[in-house]
């Protein structure tokens, strides 16, 4: 058979348009709109702006028909003789003859100028295109044309510059591919451009052999590291793109750190492969979401076995998984379905996952990403590049789908009620998820990141998308439903707060929250708004990214596992925002060290003996070879009564567990119910308790202290240790939790302590769901069923933090403020003077 050659597709060509660079659009601007300026006769453009040797010299004016008076001053001369140099320099690759002349040239220049570009940076092949990659090889040009030919010969168009950027492609094919074969004889690679320029001066009529020449000379200059001095420092280029926000505000743009992608720069290669996933796919996406809109309403078996016809046509090997899980008196089960494309440049070894949940997480059918993993998976298994097998699965939801199939993946399930999966692949390197539910052109690619308990992907795998869509295929990104991010400190500020709840609240936020605590890096990828975009670009996205986490050799790691975004591409990382959990935790130790000292300091010594007309005690301090005479109150410490303090804390922190382990085991129709009483418990157990310690144990003010020292020091440990691993769930309590450092007996003033009672209330863990379950609509019953579905299938901890170290503390609060310390009598001398020998 034939091979057939590549076919035109107006499809490719223009995602090919949308995503050239800013420079590489300008450039191309400026030159059609010179072409089209010299369409007038007016202003003759070509002369004004071509090399002409005699005109560059010191005797050239640019402005010839000015009255000699003007042109009397020396300085003044001066001035426009090296203003016509410069200009001259550099505006005679934007001029051409003639419109063939003018296409020709930006054909050629186009995609090696978009190469230069996506490598170095917009500013910087801004500076060298208008600077140095201009004037110096027309400076050669007209050295070697007037000083040593004697001749002038006008040169004009971008020519100059294509064989600039050819030379410098030459330099880097050779350092990797020495010799191309031609018969048996080994020509070098680096002679290529030398043979093109020689076609084209015998080809093409009116060429300049010279300026072919000079621009190849700065080409070889550059590729060989001579040259490349010229370029502007990268620390100044920074400066400029953070004072002008230019990375925010111009489109397109390439900035300094934008083009080396993250950490693993050249490992994973983002947006530098070419995409073929268009034109004769789109028919085959089109049939699939036929198929599966055929299918909506239809059992999950029997749309598993229409999936399996697809997959096992396709030439995959296909198996399914059934699952069940029970929570909160209901049951959730399903089947999964997955086929595994096997690497044929592999070993088995490692494999990344394409996931696409039947229904999402908003139980609308995933019609156009189920198409698309079928589309794809017929689509990769024509390519023989892959390393990496390939794992296409489709669970029948989004929540314990994907839980069941990645914990039979990794042998962790809980048999029978969750099979093992009968075909298995090797490490899983990453995962991507589509949820895609509707079937018209979208706008933007919204990335979920959020996993459970607060862990987040390797930030590589985000960048990697985020360059791909945006730098690449030229399609907006958007985080945590910032739809419109206008890049200022109110959107930012949004966006990271956004993050921090959900990370706070350690909920998982898609099917690709059940891969990260397994170590192994997901997103989803949720296409949205109405745009011009269709499911190519989608595909192409999801194409170039497997091609990415294809070129890995290594598990992503070298990155940030720990950031809050403020953007697709603006993060805080570990080391700037840590310290400020770290604050709060700190502050509830430290009060607890201050109380424990309190408590050990002796009754007011000073007073008593003021009062009975006596001296104060001293007591001899000998430190070291000094001896002093100091108040025996300062060395004087009081014995602290332990007992009841540590039982009091310790009750109440394992009381914690009740509530834990009623709200995760009790059905859903009772779930309100039982979180009504518990507010009410919270009105009435606490002033009750308080009564009866008062009533039968009679704390002193020691006591009490040392209950807030030890309900504080247990606060602040827990939080220090939970700010490493949930940053915001350890914020937030901290925050909620910060009224019970000042909270103190007040029985002399029940009025105040029932007032700061009620206050303390509204930071209690009961009210805070309350207000949760208000602000995103929903029933608290139903905001209970979600957190214990979490508990049950994801192992979502959160609830640990709440119940057994939150509410703890805070009901210790609410029993010290209704505390009445004992009256400590007075112990007579005599015998504190027996006690004490």
């Amino acid at each position: 058979m034939a091979p057939s050659l590549p076919q035109f597709s107006a499809v490719r060509f223009r995602s090919y348009i949308f995503r050239l660079p800013l420079c590489t659009r300008g450039i191309i601007l400026v030159i059609g709109l010179f072409w089209v300026a010299g369409m007038q006769s007016v202003w003759d453009v070509q002369k004004w702006g071509a090399l002409t040797p005699k005109e560059v010299g010191l005797s050239s004016s640019l402005y010839p028909s000015l009255p000699a008076e003007y042109l009397l001053s020396i300085r003044r001369a001066w001035l426009m003789r090296c203003f016509c140099l410069v200009y001259r320099t550099n505006t005679f690759p934007l001029i051409h003859a003639g419109f063939f002349h003018a296409f020709m040239n930006i054909l050629a220049l186009t995609p090696l100028l978009e190469r230069f570009e996506a490598e170095h940076g917009t500013l910087t092949t801004l500076a060298l295109f208008t600077g140095p990659l201009s004037t110096i090889p027309a400076l050669l040009y007209t050295f070697v044309e007037r000083g040593v030919l004697r001749m002038n010969t006008t040169i004009l168009g971008a020519s100059i510059w294509v064989f600039t950027l050819v030379a410098m492609e030459a330099v880097k094919t050779y350092k990797s591919n020495p010799y191309f074969m031609l018969g048996t004889t080994q020509i070098p690679t680096w002679i290529t451009p030398f043979v093109m320029v020689l076609f084209v001066s015998v080809l093409v009529p009116n060429t300049s052999f010279l300026g072919h020449i000079c621009g190849l000379a700065f080409g070889y200059g550059w590729g060989l590291g001579y040259l490349k001095f010229l370029a502007p420092p990268e620390r100044a280029l920074r400066w400029i793109e953070g004072k002008l926000n230019l990375l925010g505000r111009l489109p397109h743009y390439v900035s300094v750190d934008q083009k080396t992608y993250g950490r693993y720069g050249n490992a994973l290669l983002p947006g530098q492969v070419h995409t073929y996933f268009a034109g004769s796919d789109q028919n085959v996406f089109r049939g699939y979401k036929h198929e599966v809109d055929a299918l909506e309403g239809e059992s999950n078996i029997e749309v598993n076995d229409k999936l399996e016809e697809f997959f096992k046509a396709s030439g995959l090997k296909v198996a399914r998984q059934k699952y069940e899980y029970k929570s909160a008196g209901e049951t959730y089960s399903g089947e999964n379905i997955y086929a595994i494309l096997h690497a044929p440049r592999g070993d088995a070894t490692e494999a990344i996952v394409l996931v696409g949940a039947w229904r999402n997480v908003e139980e609308e059918l995933n019609r156009s990403g189920v198409a698309l993993v079928l589309t794809l998976a017929r689509y990769f298994k024509r390519w023989s590049l892959w390393s990496k097998d390939i794992i296409f699965l489709v669970t029948a939801d989004s929540t314990a789908g994907p839980q069941a199939w990645v914990d039979a993946y990794h042998d962790t399930h809980q048999s029978p009620a969750i099979e093992s999966l009968p075909l298995k692949s090797g490490a899983l390197q990453g995962a991507v998820v589509i949820d895609y539910p509707f079937d018209h052109r979208f706008e933007s690619i919204h990335v979920v990141y959020d996993g459970t308990n607060g862990q987040l992907p390797n930030l590589d795998l985000l960048n990697t998308v985020v360059s791909i869509a945006s730098g690449q295929m030229g399609i907006g990104v958007s985080i945590q439903k910032m739809w419109k991010h206008a890049d200022n400190y109110q959107d930012r500020l949004q966006t990271m707060l956004r993050g921090m709840l959900k990370q706070g609240l350690g909920y998982a936020s898609g099917p690709h929250s059940s891969f990260i605590p397994y170590h192994v890096d997901a997103i989803t990828l949720q296409p949205f708004g109405a745009g011009w975009q269709d499911e190519m670009a989608m595909g192409r996205v999801i194409e170039s990214t497997f091609r990415s986490l294809n070129n890995l050799l290594e598990h992503l790691h070298q990155s940030f596992f720990f950031y809050l975004l403020m953007q697709s591409s603006r993060f805080v990382s570990i080391g700037t925002y840590l310290p400020s959990a770290m604050l709060v935790a700190v502050n509830f130790t430290i009060m607890a060290i201050f109380l424990w000292i309190k408590s050990g300091s002796p009754k007011s010594p000073a007073k008593k003996a003021a009062e009975k007309g006596e001296k104060k005690q001293l007591a001899l301090v000998q430190e070291g070879g000094v001896m002093a005479l100091v108040p025996e109150e300062i060395v004087t410490v009081r014995e602290r009564e332990l007992f009841l303090p540590l039982a009091v804390v310790a009750g109440v922190q394992f009381l914690g567990v009740v509530p834990l382990f009623i709200f995760n085991h009790t059905p859903q129709y009772l779930l309100e119910p039982v979180f009504i009483f518990t507010i009410l418990l919270n009105f009435l157990l606490p002033p009750l308790l308080s009564t009866t310690l008062t009533t039968y144990f009679a704390p002193t003010s020691q006591q009490y202290t040392l209950i807030k020292a030890f309900s504080l020091l247990l606060l602040g440990l827990f939080l220090s240790a939970l700010a490493t691993l949930n940053f915001s769930l350890a914020f937030l309590v901290g925050l909620f939790s910060a009224p019970l450092t000042y909270i103190q007996p007040l029985p002399s003033h029940p009025i105040i302590a029932y007032i700061l009672a009620g206050l303390l209330m509204l930071s209690s863990p009961t009210t805070v769901v309350l207000a949760g379950s208000w602000h995103w609509g929903m029933g608290v019953g139903q905001v209970l069923k979600e957190a214990a579905f979490g508990w049950d299938v994801w192992g979502m901890n959160t609830q640990v933090v709440v119940w057994c170290v939150w509410w703890p503390a805070w009901f210790l609060g609410m029993m010290l403020l209704f505390g009445k310390p004992r009256v400590e009598e007075d112990v007579d001398e005599d015998k504190k003077e027996v006690e004490r020998l």
